[in-house]
């Protein structure tokens, strides 16, 4: 999908009431069970992976659809309505420091699932690479608290992972699509934040690949030459290493000084073969990702994409308001299903009418321009 606006998401501190999130619960439980039933597995992990399903499914369940929230009480309803040994799908991870489990619920439902010890390995190092790109790859300083791995019994999967920036009092969230590119050039489906900041180093841009081989060069040297690169005091009148991505030092992220030569030591004895073993290696992080990207620069001369990735997003209103959908035929198809699920669920009669109300509330007609 093409469509490209706003999307809100400011933090909102606390919790969903108790009467609130059990409705929200079986609702989901009802309208999932019906998606799988009429459209398949399959069909569900791709509508949640899309931004447009997953936040008319989130207003549906009765969630303010514009706070930060709507993401983590989401997904966390999800979790608790989808039953994996009935529907062959599972969640693991959510908010905060229940994110950290994610490696355990996917051992413990792959294992439910029978998966084979291999493929359970792969769904884990697929829930920490996801992490590990939105966090230190694309550098938005937007640090990531919520991180929810859906699953099947076939091993397919999808990702929703949410960051928060506490200065900009606000949140961004990644979807990771179940039709995967890889985990480095540009692997997710869409990106969600009100704001386009003036500059991010995204090393999963296609325009980053030059620069990503000479990081992959840079390591398989001896940190030493690196070190001496990183560290030589710079003179009063020479510019500073920051200046070599091009533009302002005070819009620039600063050249790290904290990068773990350790790890580094490490990871030239290892020797990777591509940039994904780089990133995948522990103890690779965000200043090592940065110093890597602005050394090979310097030395090579390919420039790492600046860009702000952020790709898709809504329009919207006031704080009470409504989102105004840019691409009409993607959210008419989302109403659609969703409504065929509150036709078809077994919750009371006035519950399908608020959902039904809050759902006619989302999409509110398209306003004549015309002079």
């Amino acid at each position: 999908m093409g469509a490209t606006a706003t999307a809100l998401l400011p933090l909102h501190p606390g919790k969903a009431p108790r009467w609130l999130f059990g409705r929200m619960v079986e609702l989901a439980r009802c309208i999932t069970r019906i998606v799988i039933d009429e459209y398949g597995r399959d069909d569900l992990m791709n509508r949640l992976s899309d931004p447009w399903f997953f936040q008319s499914l989130a207003c549906v369940l009765g969630y303010d659809w514009h706070s930060s929230g709507t993401t983590t009480v989401t997904c966390g309803a999800l979790k608790e309505a989808i039953d994996p040994a009935e529907t062959g799908l599972a969640i693991a991870g959510g908010k905060g420091k229940t994110s950290m489990k994610a490696p355990a619920e996917i051992k413990e439902k792959g294992e439910l699932f029978g998966l084979g010890e291999a493929t359970i390995e792969e769904l884990v190092y697929s829930s920490r690479m996801a992490a590990k790109v939105d966090n230190s790859l694309v550098q938005d300083g937007y640090q990531l608290y919520h991180h929810c791995f859906f699953f099947d019994e076939r091993g397919k999967w999808i990702v929703i992972q949410q960051g928060i920036n506490q200065k900009r009092a606000d949140a961004r969230r990644y979807h990771w699509p179940l039709e995967h590119r890889g985990f480095i050039e540009e692997p997710q489906n869409a990106i969600l934040c009100d704001t386009r900041l003036p500059q991010v180093l995204d090393m999963t841009s296609t325009e980053s690949k030059e620069n990503r081989g000479a990081c992959v060069d840079l390591v398989k040297e001896k940190p030493e030459r690196l070190r001496r690169t990183l560290l030589v005091p710079v003179p009063a009148k020479q510019r500073r290493l920051d200046s070599w991505a091009g533009v302002n030092e005070q819009e620039q992220l600063v050249m790290p000084r904290n990068v773990n030569w350790d790890t580094l030591r490490e990871v030239y004895e290892f020797q990777p073969r591509n940039y994904e073993e780089l990133i995948a290696f522990k103890g690779v992080g965000p200043s090592t990702v940065r110093g890597l990207s602005l050394i090979a620069e310097l030395i090579y001369g390919g420039r790492a994409s600046w860009e702000d990735p952020v790709r898709f997003n809504f329009a919207f209103g006031g704080k009470d308001g409504v989102p105004f959908p840019v691409d009409r035929r993607a959210m008419d198809e989302a109403v659609d299903v969703l409504k065929t699920g509150i036709s078809s669920s077994k919750v009371k009669d006035e519950e399908k009418t608020r959902a039904f109300r809050r759902l006619r509330d989302c999409v509110p007609p398209i306003p004549d321009f015309r002079p």
